[in-house]
């Protein structure tokens, strides 16, 4: 079988289809790119039996008749995290809690930070939506530095390219050349829920069905914590 997600789950993908595959569920070969060119390609109708994105983009696939509608089922919770670079080869690691006591905080890192790196794909949009929210636009808009579609965050805060990045958590720990701060506090808190649906060309529907099941249930719920994300439910 064939599934394409976006970049965010492609770890824990792995992880889960592994286990899927050995409770005797058939294998599935998962395409990870980009959020947005994952969404771009389904649209197109290129074959899929499976899709992994944030559940809002798999709502519109599904009200574009992309996928099954009925089939959307989540998967993980994840949550942005706030990093910088850390100068050193050593893989990030996740800290317990957030990275500032409040939304004053991240204003003011975001405010003294000369580049301030952000994804394509929910969690970016949503951060400068709040970046915009909070008046800080005319000010922040020249430094501002989106990554390109399918190139994480952490690549750019290593480089030395900003010196200041919001990404996924799951996709900051284990990154090179990254501190992870923690992630956003709960007054401006980004969480996306990343779900899963059966492509309208599946070339088994039902098989696929039992996959996403698999996938999408409390029997990988120690994979999913493991990777950095929350249960979606």
């Amino acid at each position: 079988m064939r599934a394409i997600s976006s970049m965010a789950t492609r770890l824990v993908l792995a992880d889960v289809m592994a286990a899927a595959a050995a409770r005797g569920l058939p294998t599935v070969e998962v395409a990870s790119v980009g959020g947005v060119d994952a969404a771009a390609r389904v649209a197109a109708g290129e074959q899929f039996d499976l899709v992994f994105l944030a559940e809002g983009a798999l709502t519109k696939l599904a009200d574009a008749g992309h996928v099954v509608a009925a089939s959307v089922t989540p998967l993980a919770l994840s949550q942005v995290a706030v990093a910088v670079p850390s100068g050193t080869d050593e893989g990030a690691t996740a800290p317990a809690g957030p990275a500032f006591t409040d939304a004053a905080g991240v204003r003011e890192a975001i405010r003294g930070a000369a580049r301030v790196g952000y994804s394509t794909g929910p969690s970016g949009t949503a951060l400068v939506r709040m970046i915009d929210e909070w008046g800080m636009t005319p000010e922040m808009h020249d430094r501002l530095v989106q990554s390109r579609p399918g190139v994480p965050v952490a690549s750019a805060l290593a480089a030395g390219e900003v010196d200041l990045g919001f990404q996924q958590l799951s996709e900051l720990v284990g990154a090179p050349g990254v501190t992870i701060l923690g992630t956003l506090p709960a007054d401006c808190a980004i969480d996306t829920v990343f779900a899963g649906a059966v492509a309208t060309t599946a070339a088994d529907p039902g098989g696929a069905a039992a996959v996403l099941a698999f996938v999408c249930s409390d029997a990988v719920r120690d994979i999913v914590t493991a990777h950095s994300f929350s249960p979606a439910r």
